[in-house]
């Protein structure tokens, strides 16, 4: 049976991921909850110890909040979107919100598009809604255009994406080891890997206010591991081992660099069980972004 709060027109649901961060998810959901046609979100609570939960519930009784009891990381994600009655979601991180009309559109985007799986939105930072770095270069992919939305691409950012629901579903989600940092990349691959497009959207607009409340060097770190757990769980090895090289080579020193090869060796076990080589279609796309990047 649908819940009440899936009820109506509404075929897009918004999950949102928050972690200790109670001030800035409440900001966030009064701008989402405040549109003309506010959406079904769901919250997905990673263990917070800040009174998150009390707040969300006293608040906006209209959000389905889902606590995880500890903090999955990226995987909370999971837990939301089993949530989800609608056919595609949208997500979003404690920090970020969808800009009004953003959610009406991507859905119609989907509806006429039938093989996209993922749109990715143009992103504007903070009060002055600058553009953010990593949309100037999803729209210069070097990928095809898919007429009336955008270029293609071999990626995304988990935080500002709109996506079909049954496609994050058999694609497994995020995996919980990753914890958080690079996580998307993985999903984004198999996503691909099973014939489906990703595509930047420039018309869907989602607004970032970067939280101040981060651990910014730990995240690096994970990132660089991640990227090459990602590598060796489904490039060629050629491709794992340049991934491997540069994600080593962009750490700015050398303690760093010891750091991340032993969290990756620690982990590596599990990523070879994993390993599954994606289709040389899929690798081509991403070779050929990488060259992109190089010039």
């Amino acid at each position: 049976m649908t819940p009440p709060h899936f009820a109506g027109r509404n075929r897009i649901t918004v999950v949102v991921l928050t972690h200790n961060r109670s001030a800035e998810l409440c900001r966030s959901l009064e701008q989402l909850l405040a549109q003309p046609e506010p959406p079904p979100v769901i919250v997905v609570d990673n263990g917070s110890t800040d009174g998150t939960a009390g707040r969300v519930n006293a608040r906006f009784p209209q959000v389905k909040l889902v606590r995880a009891e500890s903090n999955l990381g990226a995987a909370g994600r999971n837990l939301g979107v089993g949530h989800v009655r609608t056919p595609y979601v949208a997500f979003s991180d404690d920090d970020t919100w969808w800009a009004p009309g953003a959610l009406q559109k991507a859905a119609d985007l989907l509806d006429g598009h039938p093989r996209i799986a993922v749109l990715n939105a143009r992103i504007a930072v903070g009060p002055g809604a600058q553009a953010d770095p990593a949309c100037m270069a999803m729209a210069e992919s070097p990928l095809d255009r898919v007429a009336g939305v955008g270029p293609m691409l071999t990626g995304f950012m988990a935080g500002a994406v709109a996506m079909r629901t049954s496609v994050f579903r058999e694609a497994g989600g995020y995996w919980r080891a990753f914890f958080i940092g690079g996580e998307e990349a993985l999903l984004a691959m198999d996503i691909l890997d099973a014939g489906w497009r990703i595509v930047y959207a420039p018309a869907l607009r989602v607004h970032h206010w970067p939280s101040q409340l981060r651990d910014s060097a730990l995240r690096n770190r994970l990132i660089a591991r991640n990227a090459i757990w990602t590598a060796w769980l489904r490039l060629p090895w050629r491709m794992a081992w340049r991934q491997t090289r540069l994600s080593l080579n962009q750490l700015p020193c050398r303690n760093l660099r010891w750091r991340v090869i032993g969290d990756t060796l620690r982990g590596m076990a599990a990523v070879l069980r994993k390993r599954r080589v994606l289709q040389p279609g899929t690798s081509s796309l991403i070779e050929r972004v990488w060259r992109h990047e190089a010039r």
